[in-house]
């Protein structure tokens, strides 16, 4: 079994941390080996986060530059920042309001590496569904509807609704749900 690396990013208190358990617990599940690692600068204050999950063979839990096959970014400039660990014909999903992402300076490099790109407002979904702090399992929902990753959106649901605190549970599920029916919109445009 290939290994398959993902970086996933963002601010503390965003929830890179449950993103990560989530993607690590469904994978696992699904019989992959698993590694992983975070890395964090002032978290609690809202700085930098970076959680590095290998599935399948891997030697060591960081994601080396130039081979993350994907990069679940929970804030926009977190995901530039963190572009030097994209593979080339990896994947970028960001969280992002922007009406032109990714960024005009640097499409030429994620064109040149032959990453697609996909930026969704997951803040704004988690907003509108109530729970504004909760765009991780809207973007996760979006990430898991193109169906690319190493486990289905089936697994990642049910994985979401298995580990979710009960008072939790119902708002982690529609807010996934409603990131995932953005994906399958776009995906079927």
């Amino acid at each position: 079994m290939d290994t398959i690396n993902i970086v996933l990013c963002g601010l503390g208190g965003q929830g890179i941390l449950f993103m990560t358990k989530v993607l690590a617990q469904a994978s696992l599940d699904k019989g992959y080996n698993v590694m992983g690692a975070e890395t964090h600068g002032m978290a609690q204050r809202g700085g930098s986060v970076v959680s590095h999950l290998r599935l399948g063979e891997a030697r060591g839990s960081l994601v080396r530059n130039d081979s993350a096959h994907f990069v679940l970014a929970l804030d926009e400039i977190e995901g530039y920042r963190n572009l030097p660990f994209l593979a080339r014909g990896s994947r970028l999903y960001a969280n992002t309001a922007a009406a032109s992402f990714p960024r005009e300076e640097v499409r030429a490099y994620l064109s040149d590496r032959e990453v697609v790109s996909r930026g969704v407002p997951a803040g704004l979904i988690a907003q509108e569904l109530g729970a504004p702090l909760s765009s991780n399992l809207a973007l996760l929902g979006y990430y898991a509807a193109f169906g690319e990753g190493p486990v289905s959106p089936e697994e990642m649901r049910a994985t979401i609704e298995r580990i979710s605190p009960e008072r939790f549970r119902e708002t982690n599920l529609r807010i996934f749900d409603a990131g995932q029916e953005k994906g399958m919109g776009e995906k079927n445009a």
